[in-house]
């Protein structure tokens, strides 16, 4: 194997398809240049949980094999996203006095401290805390640490993370077997929110829809803020499955239909348009309506599109509060997604959110489908140079972190 390299950071996206990993170095300038990128099929995760151990292992070897062997170096580490049905998040409050009516980090500890104490069932834990606002005395909409300010009393509102600790154990099981440490555990949706989110976006109300194979990330932020997270058990595979039933032919057959000829939104597809593909064990390729193809994937598409609206609506949210969406995740390339989106569902500009902020193998990296895995990359970059937001990151995120990580141990004992 290659040589070692300091500044070495490594993103591991698990999704329910495949494993990918991307390796980044960060300059002197923060900068991130991408050096390694690897990925493999992935048979042992359903719907974001571990199913299959060895599996998973193997194919998490593999996908850092690779990336390796492209980066000529060496890495025993990385950071890994976590996503899935075992991810929850609710937004608390804390309140507290300020004494001598001056507020320093002390009290900021303390406020967040007070938001963090909610009842959780035992096979809970926290994995992030991420103030959404500071209101000090009767003055809110303060986004930064107030310190130094004049108050007698600090509230702050925070968006709490939490995961299952049995499926949270199992991810990082699963790293370790295949033969690395995890350097920390980060929720997707902030992972591809730093990656995919432009400087206007942090500062507007924006709706990130992150739809993978077998799941589909919901986050919606406010002023660069978490204000609502949820995961969804449906993705991609669920459209690709629907194409093989539709067209009695094998999934893999199915999922390179998809990407080669698929479109969501009919509107896009000419009636009298005709595609020829071919099917495992069939010699001659035969032609298909490309608008049959898009009757199966539309339907199912624009549930998942619904699906999502109905869980924003169920918390109080609405299209109104919603400035704009971005898409992103594999299932974001498929044509017509977009369109059918903004125009039939949320009726608001929807743009598909391309991984920015990096170099290197950035032709590569530059597509949807390794958003999750560069935001990693730029997550850790940010956590390194200590540019994190202590609550986020290297405070209370890397605390709650370490002691989940006890907590496995005599979970599992």
């Amino acid at each position: 194997m290659g040589r070692k390299a300091r500044n070495i950071v490594v993103g591991l996206d698990m999704g329910t398809t495949k494993i990918s990993a991307i390796i980044g170095e960060i300059q002197d300038d923060g900068i991130i240049d991408v050096i390694g990128i690897g990925s493999h099929l992935c048979s042992g995760i359903q719907k974001g949980v571990v199913a299959n151990m060895d599996r998973t292992a193997e194919a998490i070897g593999k996908a850092v094999e690779e990336a390796q062997f492209m980066a000529d170096v060496e890495v025993d580490a990385a950071y890994v996203g976590l996503a899935g049905p075992h991810l929850n998040g609710i937004n608390s409050t804390g309140i507290i006095a300020v004494k001598n009516q001056e507020i320093t980090g002390r009290e900021i500890d303390r406020v967040i401290e007070a938001a963090r104490v909610v009842a959780l069932p035992e096979d809970r834990e926290i994995i992030h805390v991420l103030p959404q606002e500071f209101i000090v005395d009767d003055q809110d909409g303060i986004l930064a640490p107030p310190l130094g300010m004049s108050a007698t009393r600090l509230e702050a509102k925070v968006h709490i993370v939490t995961v299952t600790v049995a499926a949270a154990n199992n991810v990082i099981k699963c790293v370790n077997m295949a033969g690395f440490e995890v350097e920390d555990i980060v929720l997707e949706q902030l992972a591809v929110s730093e990656a995919t989110l432009n400087a206007d976006e942090r500062d507007a109300e924006v709706l990130l829809i992150d739809i993978g194979g077998g799941s589909t990330n919901i986050a919606l932020l406010s002023d660069g803020s978490l204000q609502f997270t949820k995961v969804l058990g449906i993705g991609g595979t669920h459209i690709t499955k629907d194409l093989a039933i539709g067209l009695d032919i094998s999934v893999p057959d199915a999922e390179q239909i998809k990407k080669a000829h698929g479109c969501a939104y009919r509107e896009l597809v000419n009636d009298h348009d005709v595609v020829e593909v071919s099917f495992s064990g069939n010699y001659e390729p035969e032609r298909i309506r490309r608008l049959d193809l898009c009757e199966i994937i539309e339907p199912r598409a624009e549930e998942i599109f619904q699906m999502v609206l109905s869980e924003i609506n169920d918390n109080d949210y609405t299209t109104d509060m919603i400035s704009h969406v971005v898409l992103t995740g594999g299932t974001a390339s498929l044509e017509g997604m977009v369109e059918l989106a903004e125009e039939v569902v949320f009726q608001v500009p929807v743009r598909r959110g391309i991984p920015s902020g990096i170099e290197g193998l950035s032709e590569i990296v530059k597509n949807p489908v390794h958003a999750t895995g560069a935001g990693l990359l730029l997550f850790a970059a940010k956590q390194h140079q200590g540019r994190l937001h202590q609550f986020a990151g290297q405070g209370l995120f890397s605390r709650f972190y370490h002691r989940m990580r006890d907590w496995f141990t005599d979970f599992v004992s």
